[in-house]
């Protein structure tokens, strides 16, 4: 016989941290692409030196791929979830399908208004397949036969720390970088803007759940830590891709792409490390920072 939590004196922990990070998301993971101007942006599009739209197109290449790739993905992680009976966690992890679907429209209709027809897949490095075609489905795919805590770390690290928490964090910046200082693409960014604020709520749950399994095992923290760790040389090896030159074409310095990707590999490993020890009813009422 199935066992309710709504409906059981336990009931659900409105006061979890997942929980909190379900009311975020339903107040401010409702924004429409379809409402983003890009009208200005088809303009600067036309603006831009053929190097810059080509360095641009690249990174929007990665990251609209990126959310398919997620979009896919993401449900064997919501399943395992479902298994393991955390009804707050699963209720939040619903929301990831739905914002990664929309940010896949957001590039979608990006693309569209700026004229860009051709295909982009001539984009996707060697390295950036090894890791949305090879290393992101077979990780969560793991999830649909084995739900057991490392298995869930595995998804989490590859998925939430690595993938969002630390590339597509340096994504956002590059974007910033490249085109706020130039004053271009003002629909592009707002949109970025937008999805850097969902996926804030993703790494921030990611984040939760690496520290709930540390917790309940305190000797995983040091296999999360190494595993976070292994993933590092595909983040410079992209990182050097992007930016094959010392300096882009918006005046972007390699090195200053890979300190910012360090920073946020060190900020991620120092939140994992101070879970140790910490009971779980102090990881459900860690404070959410996330928006």
């Amino acid at each position: 016989m199935r066992h309710y939590v709504s409906t059981s004196e336990q009931g659900i922990n409105r006061n979890s941290m997942p929980f909190r990070l379900f009311e975020k998301a339903k107040r401010l993971g409702t924004w429409d692409p379809r409402d983003i101007d890009f009208s200005q942006d088809k303009e600067d599009w036309e603006s831009l030196t053929e190097l810059q739209r080509d360095q641009t197109l690249q990174l929007i290449a990665f990251f609209y791929s990126a959310e398919e790739a997620v979009t896919h993905d993401i449900l064997p992680l919501i399943y395992a979830i479902s298994k393991t009976g955390h009804l707050e966690e699963e209720m939040f992890l619903t929301t990831f399908v739905f914002e990664e679907a929309k940010h896949v429209d957001f590039f979608n209709l990006l693309l569209s208004h700026i004229g860009v027809k051709k295909d982009l897949n001539s984009y996707h490095t060697p390295i950036y397949r090894k890791l949305f075609d090879e290393i992101l489905p077979e990780t969560m795919e793991r999830l649909i036969d084995d739900q057991s805590p490392k298995a869930i770390a595995d998804a989490c690290i590859v998925y939430n720390m690595f993938a969002e928490g630390v590339l597509a964090e340096t994504g956002y910046w590059a974007f910033y970088e490249s085109l706020k200082k130039i004053n271009k693409m003002p629909g592009l960014l707002e949109g970025i803007s937008n999805i850097k604020r969902d996926e804030s709520r993703h790494i921030g749950f990611g984040t939760y759940l690496l520290q709930r399994i540390i917790s309940e095992d305190s000797d995983m923290l040091d296999y999360i830590l190494n595993k976070l760790q292994s993933l590092m040389p595909i983040a410079i090896e992209m990182n050097n891709t992007l930016r094959p030159d010392d300096v882009s074409a918006f005046g972007i310095k390699k090195e200053d792409g890979a300190a910012y990707m360090m920073r946020q590999l060190n900020a991620r490993l120092e939140v994992l490390k101070r879970a140790k020890g910490k009971t779980i009813e102090e990881i459900y009422n860690t404070e959410v920072l996330f928006e």
